[in-house]
Formats: C-alpha cells, sequence, structure tokens
C-alpha cells in the first residue's frame, strides 16, 4: 500500500512539468528499491535501503519543492493540483518512514 500510494501522488506530482526531471528520478527509484524490499522479503538490506531512500526523498523533496514552486501569477489548477499532491506525498512520507521502520524492525533489524 506505501508503494501504491507513493507511486499515484509522485505520477500525479509529475503530471505538469512544473518539477524537474530529477524530482521524479528520485522518487521512483526509491519506490524501485520498495518494490524489491517487498519481494525479499528475508532481505535486511533491502528494507534498510528503502528506509534510507525515503528519508532522502524527504529531504530532495523539499528542496525539489520550495525552488521550483511557481509564483503566484503562474498557477494555473492543474499545476496547483501537480503540487498539492508532490506537498501531500511529501507529508506522507514521515509515516511511511514509520511504518517501513517496523517492517525492518519485524525483519529482525536492532
Amino acid at each position: 500500500a506505501i508503494i501504491l500510494v507513493h507511486w499515484l501522488l509522485t505520477v500525479w506530482g509529475c503530471m505538469n512539468y512544473m518539477l524537474p526531471v530529477s524530482y521524479a528520478w528520485g522518487n521512483f527509484s526509491v519506490l524501485a528499491v520498495g518494490i524489491w524490499a517487498i519481494v525479499q522479503r528475508d532481505s535486511l538490506d533491502a528494507i534498510t535501503m528503502f528506509l534510507t531512500g525515503l528519508l532522502l526523498t524527504v529531504l530532495t523533496d523539499i528542496i525539489h519543492i520550495s525552488i521550483f514552486y511557481p509564483s503566484h501569477d503562474y498557477l494555473s489548477d492543474a499545476k496547483r493540483f501537480s503540487v498539492g499532491m508532490a506537498i501531500f506525498s511529501l507529508l506522507l512520507k514521515p509515516v511511511s518512514c514509520y511504518l517501513v521502520y517496523r517492517m525492518y524492525r519485524e525483519r529482525g533489524g536492532e
């Protein structure tokens, strides 16, 4: 569910080409690592990399949104929706990090 929600919000966030390509690459690559963590349920490395990637994308999303947020004159409805979904994804990431951390502890992480 974490992967699906963040994938959908990232797709909607990238819909209007307001955010740079690095936003999409960063988020989709972390989601790919998340799929690896789902497939290999016994791998502690996969879940660690997924958690680390989620934490790093929190920082990079803040930077992307703050730098590339358009001025009020250039905000159309589509851009407002796109940046709103990117912000919503950013707000959900700490919850996702907590859930992934719980999975890390269940797999035997210390």
